[in-house]
């Protein structure tokens, strides 16, 4: 039985709960069990077992009937959730713990979701290889459950492996440049990043409010729907036929350098997706590369620095970014917090220095021309959306040498650009290669077009399932 509550989807759970067909407690408990056979995975940072039995206690015995109606899901932990600690994976941060939920926390819970732990994440969520050497003790970071040999993506590394694992049927991460969509890739899940501003950043510890996001976890296409639903007070997408939609595949950027099990996934993929009647079109989009350049890192450095002294000032968490930067864990992001977060410095052709010139270009010139080209490929391109493989290459062996700035390029070269043009991007399981690690296909799509790519993703997942 125990095994059967751990595979429900979560509409399916919320579904039997309110039927009375079997209990929130039930459900609970089962996840709590998971969690702890699980734990070598180290998805979590911190386990409510109390708070949440409680509250299944009393879903079962008021009866309800949101969305989400007693179903345990689980948080990142750079979001609040009253009454739990939010250290967004840093030590500084370890005693601060918020008395209100972060707005799209509290849009879930009031739709009945039960919230039985904060998971484990790259540390400050700058880097996406899940390793943190704040927490776990020396253990290396969160373990991928397909192959716990590998990294599980991040920087919402726990909530995936938390999915994955079948601790719960879905949660929130948060995505920068690829934070919900690299783990979800990574862990045969589904992942959206929604247009940038959908979602509040209010309660959440910031990288960047230009790029960042909250993004709902699942491990299927029809969670992510349903959470997006409640989280943004939209009907839940439903899938669209497959005749008409039109996917645009720009090769010299996004299909560059693929590994072998990536390039034979997304082939077969998209070979599936043209014979179910989607139309796959060939298009080009110059100087993207030169655009994404001039935006990513300006805007992360500048804003980790401003962003991240305002939240601090502003929720009272008693600590300096000074005092966080010295309490770093994690050697990969001391340095660029050391080099250049705190100095707000980048790197050019001079060597180090001043990170605000490339900053006010960035958003005055550079972006708005990204933004622009991501818009005139839609349009003129008549497409619904991109598709591409979510990563060049499956998941990579733990180590350090995961977190490196090399790895890290390499795993957002696909993710990156259209979060800094802001648009809305989903990642859909696509299948296995022959090494038994799951590929991830992602679809971006024009501004506010969530909707109808979660419609797309829904069709796409039937068309992907079927063997």
């Amino acid at each position: 039985m125990t095994r059967d509550l751990n595979s429900l989807t979560a509409s399916n759970a919320a579904a039997l709960i309110r039927g009375r067909e079997i209990s929130s407690t039930a459900l609970v408990v089962a996840a709590l069990q998971r969690a702890d056979q699980t734990a070598d995975l180290n998805a979590f940072i911190t386990l409510d077992r109390d708070g949440a039995t409680a509250a299944a206690a009393r879903a079962d015995a008021e009866g309800g009937s949101g969305a989400l109606h007693g179903v345990p899901i689980v948080i990142k932990d750079n979001m609040h959730v009253a009454g739990l600690p939010c250290t967004a994976g840093t030590p500084a941060l370890r005693g601060f713990v918020p008395t209100a939920h972060a707005p799209v926390v509290q849009r879930l819970v009031d739709a009945g979701a039960i919230v039985i732990g904060k998971t484990n994440m790259h540390e400050l969520a700058f880097g996406v290889s899940g390793y943190n050497e704040g927490f776990h003790g020396a253990r290396i970071g969160v373990r991928n459950p397909i192959d716990p040999a590998r990294i599980c993506g991040g920087s919402s590394s726990g909530t995936a492996a938390a999915i994955a694992a079948g601790v719960v049927a879905a949660g929130l991460g948060t995505d920068t440049g690829a934070s919900v969509r690299l783990p979800a890739a990574y862990t045969n899940g589904a992942a959206l990043r929604p247009t940038v501003h959908r979602y509040s950043q209010v309660g959440v510890c910031p990288i960047s409010h230009t790029r960042d996001t909250p993004g709902p976890m699942a491990r299927t296409v029809g969670d992510v729907a349903l959470l997006h639903s409640v989280i943004g007070g939209r009907p839940v997408a439903k899938a669209c036929a497959p005749k008409g939609v039109r996917l645009g595949v720009h090769r010299r950027w996004f299909f560059a350098g693929l590994d072998t099990d990536t390039a034979a996934v997304t082939a077969a993929a998209l070979d599936r997706l043209r014979a179910a009647d989607m139309e796959i079109i060939e298009v080009d989009m110059p100087d993207l590369g030169a655009l994404e350049a001039q935006v990513s890192f300006p805007v992360a450095v500048v804003e980790a620095h401003d962003d991240l002294v305002r939240y601090l000032r502003e929720w009272s968490t008693g600590v300096s970014i000074e005092q966080v930067v010295a309490q770093i864990a994690s050697a990969d992001v001391r340095a660029i917090y050391e080099t250049m977060v705190l100095p707000v410095q980048l790197l050019g052709a001079a060597g180090m220095q001043d990170a605000r010139p490339a900053y006010r270009h960035a958003l005055a010139v550079a972006r708005p021309a990204l933004r622009k080209l991501y818009a005139d490929t839609f349009a003129g391109n008549r497409i619904d959306a991109l598709i591409f493989p979510t990563a060049p290459v499956v998941a990579i062996m733990q180590g350090p040498a995961a977190s490196s700035a090399a790895a890290m390029g390499r795993m957002i070269q696909n993710t990156g650009p259209g979060s800094n043009a802001g648009i809305p991007g989903l990642s859909v399981p696509a299948g296995f290669g022959r090494s038994g690690l799951p590929v991830g296909l992602e679809i971006d799509g024009p501004d506010d077009s969530d909707e109808r790519l979660l419609a797309i993703g829904l069709a796409m997942e039937q068309i992907l399932a079927q063997r």
